[in-house]
């Protein structure tokens, strides 16, 4: 799929350094992961992960998004676009990758540290669907609040 020369692909094992790099911009900007990862390509590549892709643009990848089985059902996961390309439409198109994909409603985890997250998801018409505290901490030392969305 592309977008104004973007593309969406699936990611390949070739593509993990770049999206380490990719993430560790995310993490700068927005400290997203909270917690900067030992191994970075393995935080990419969880356990329940069933597929993966990323947005690419004259070969730098500008965005990634996960597809992991849950027992709660599909679920995105380890989505960022780097700073960069924000505001250029890019989170949606992955989301809507991670759904097609998924062939049924889907659903994520967002810390309320993560306004502007929040902000995409409820405008795509994501619905909240409650509120948890993650087993990691905030930035404030407390055990992080996640809310949780299902799809459209």
């Amino acid at each position: 799929m592309t977008t104004g020369g973007m593309g969406v692909r699936l990611r390949t094992p070739a593509d993990l350094n770049a999206c380490a790099d990719a993430l560790a911009l995310v993490h700068a900007a927005d400290r997203y992961p909270v917690d900067w990862p030992a191994d970075p390509q393995g935080w990419l590549t969880p356990g329940d992960l069933l597929r993966a892709w990323v947005a690419v643009e004259e070969g730098q990848v500008l965005g990634h998004v996960g597809l992991a089985g849950t027992d709660e059902g599909p679920q995105v996961t380890r989505l960022f676009v780097v700073p960069a390309a924000r505001g250029r439409g890019l989170a949606p198109v992955l989301l809507d990758t991670v759904r097609k994909a998924a062939g049924t409603p889907v659903v994520l985890e967002v810390s309320d540290e993560g306004r502007a997250a929040v902000a995409l998801y409820e405008r795509l018409g994501w619905r909240r669907v409650g509120s948890t505290r993650a087993r990691w901490l905030n930035a404030a030392g407390e055990p992080a609040l996640l809310h949780h969305y299902v799809s459209p």
